[in-house]
């Protein structure tokens, strides 16, 4: 199985490579981690992602991004992992962009910067989140995913083809799954 993902948005590069540099320190070994410099290049990740049915497992985002805050970010990201973790990062006390967070996107923890240093008040926060993220996280089918549609001549021929060579594979129907209506989307 793939190592489950830790995305991180920041649109300061000192930032997000401090905050990445952390990260991979201690949970590189667990968990693959992602940074992104704006909340669109994110998006795209997070689309990348879902394609290739990898789980993420925590969103570490800062609040104030020009284009897209934090939270815009989180409300579409959820959309796609809705299971993930989220904790929002910001320099100073926001509570209006706190209450929004908790309200719209339901974020399981606002982070302080700086949080140095990490092992004080950054590493507990995220393990807590990470291992009620891992007490309820099932892992994806890891094999081939067929999207189509059940009356389709191609689609069961492609089925029988797969079934005859013993290779495993996931059925999602187009008229009946979200998921293959999104995942096409997606592609």
């Amino acid at each position: 199985m793939a190592k489950p993902v830790i995305i991180t948005v920041d649109d300061d590069p000192e930032v997000l490579q401090a905050v990445a540099r952390d990260l991979r320190q201690e949970y590189g070994d667990r968990f693959r981690i992602i940074r992104a410099d704006s909340g669109a290049s994110a998006l795209e990740a997070l689309e990348q992602l879902k394609l290739r049915n990898q789980p993420v497992s925590l969103f570490l985002v800062d609040q104030r991004m020009p284009h897209m805050s934090g939270v815009e970010f989180l409300e579409q990201a959820m959309s796609m992992f809705p299971d993930a973790k989220r904790a929002l990062l910001t320099a100073y006390a926001d509570t209006d962009a706190a209450i929004r967070a908790i309200n719209n996107t339901k974020i399981d923890y606002y982070l302080m910067k700086p949080w140095d240093p990490p092992e004080e008040r950054l590493y507990p926060v995220l393990d807590d989140l990470l291992d009620d993220w891992q007490a309820t996280f099932h892992p994806p089918f890891e094999g081939i995913r067929v999207i189509g549609n059940r009356w389709s001549p191609h689609s069961h021929q492609v089925k029988d083809f797969l079934a005859r060579n013993q290779v495993p594979y996931q059925w999602l129907d187009i008229e009946l799954s979200e998921e293959a209506q999104k995942l096409v989307e997606y592609a």
